[in-house]
């Protein structure tokens, strides 16, 4: 190991900022202390010089490739970089054998993979016997879920470790140390240098890219100046990964906790991002059904207006309609009572298979259907005396049952009150006078 005091590697300034402030020791990266501290798993494996393959997890920036590297360094590894975009099997298999030469002399390998998730399936089971034997450590990084995107067989012969996308202490520790190596303090005026750090974004790498362009600006740069010398780090958003998961259901939990500040925030982090605000529409207007449902039965055509107008007006105009009903959604009355009702009903349709239903419910157009028995008993609720028959509608061979059960929140307050008066009323249907009328020739209204 180097025993230079100097945190940083010297070397001439054609280098990269970034590349001449990599740390040479664990202890120097930051921002990664849950997985790399005394007492923490990385840490107490360092210490004992025996590490296990794992995926380190995290954002762009953090310090997947350096971390890599310091591991070889401190466990006396060889090192052994590959990336996923560019390697094929032939690279694989040249790494498997040099690796399996060193072993015999005693010397382990560390083949570090940077975006892992690239291999497919074959590539990614190629690694396989030669973790199992010991011939590799495999350290692999990505920045996508490896529940997702790695084989399940390579996973459990891994330990995952969550990189965390560095804070603002973190990143603040970079700006001094970029200051301490280029000899002099930035020229930024205090809100310059905040908005600096909120710009990377929580990218490291980053960060000292724009310092690198900064620095040699004449003083003093106030936040208009800087934001016209580098420009504000791409939100991560990935619209077909995780990224895209993570946050619609952000968005649909703010909104079922009746938090529209929350649900504001997401909808427009969603919208940064690059979403299509029609696929936001479509999640609403779901929302609006499942979450909502009949405790304000007004919700549905909100969702729907606002994907009307954005349907009209387009980007960025039509993206406040949106705004709009999420806001709408987020304060209204929730009840799942249709949503369960339903699931309930399907499983009971599916139990039950094709019953009829019941004869006094159906038309009889022909004598034949008459003669069966067809809407024989049929009342027609609108002309009896309490505007409800007390029928059964279920198939004969099948008990009544309750499905939809409204709860006490907004409109299904009302409907609670309703379905209660009709039960009252169908307790007592066995003593009323049956319509004498003919059930084919009600006096108004139809029969269906």
């Amino acid at each position: 190991m180097n025993d230079a005091p100097s945190l940083f590697e010297i070397d001439d300034d054609s280098r990269p900022l970034a590349d001449r402030l990599r740390p040479r020791t664990l202890d120097d990266v930051v921002g990664q202390e849950h997985v790399l501290g005394a007492e923490a798993p990385i840490g107490r494996m360092v210490e004992a010089h025996k590490l296990v393959s794992m995926v380190l997890w995290g954002p762009p920036g953090c310090g997947k490739t350096t971390i890599a590297r310091l591991l070889a360094e401190q466990t006396d590894l060889a090192f052994e970089p590959l990336s996923a975009t560019f390697s094929g099997v032939a690279d694989l298999r040249k790494v498997f054998q040099s690796a399996q030469r060193r072993r015999e002399i005693g010397q382990g390998t560390l083949l570090f993979v940077d975006e892992i998730h690239r291999f497919n399936r074959a590539q990614q089971d190629s690694f396989l016997p030669y973790v199992e034997d010991g011939t590799i450590v495999l350290v692999g990084a990505t920045t996508e879920n490896p529940s997702f995107e790695l084989n399940g067989a390579l996973l459990s012969r891994s330990q995952v470790f969550v990189l965390k996308r560095l804070d603002e202490p973190a990143l603040d520790t970079l700006v001094a140390r970029a200051e301490d190596l280029l000899g002099a303090p930035l020229p930024l005026t205090d809100d310059a240098r905040q908005a600096l750090t909120a710009m990377a974004d929580g990218d490291g790498r980053y960060l000292l890219n724009m310092i690198e362009q900064v620095h040699s600006l004449p003083a003093p740069v106030d936040q208009a100046a800087l934001t016209a010398a580098v420009q504000r780090r791409a939100p991560l958003y990935d619209k077909a990964q995780e990224g895209h998961y993570n946050l619609i259901s952000a968005l649909h939990k703010s909104m079922r906790g009746s938090d529209p500040d929350a649900a504001l925030y997401w909808l427009a982090r969603m919208l940064e991002g690059g979403e299509d605000p029609l696929f936001i529409a479509r999640r609403i207007t779901r929302f609006a059904t499942e979450d909502i449902g009949m405790a304000d039965p007004g919700a549905v055509q909100q969702a729907l207006a606002a994907w009307d107008v954005y349907d009209r007006l387009g980007s960025p105009e039509g993206e406040l309609a949106i705004a709009q009903a999420v806001v709408y959604l987020a304060t209204a009355p929730k009840s799942i009572g249709v949503y369960r009702g339903f699931t309930i009903a399907t499983a009971a349709a599916r139990k039950t298979g094709s019953l009829m239903p019941p004869a006094h419910i159906l038309n009889a157009p022909t004598r034949l259907m008459k003669d069966l028995g067809y809407g024989q008993g049929y009342q027609y609720d609108p002309d009896t005396q309490t505007g409800f028959s007390g029928a059964d509608y279920f198939p004969d061979a099948m008990a009544r049952q309750t499905f939809y059960e409204p709860t006490t929140s907004g409109y299904e307050r009302n409907i609670t009150e309703r379905l209660r008066h009709w039960a009252t009323l169908r307790e007592g249907t066995s003593t009323m006078p049956t319509d004498p009328r003919p059930t084919d020739t009600p006096s108004r209204g139809p029969v269906t």
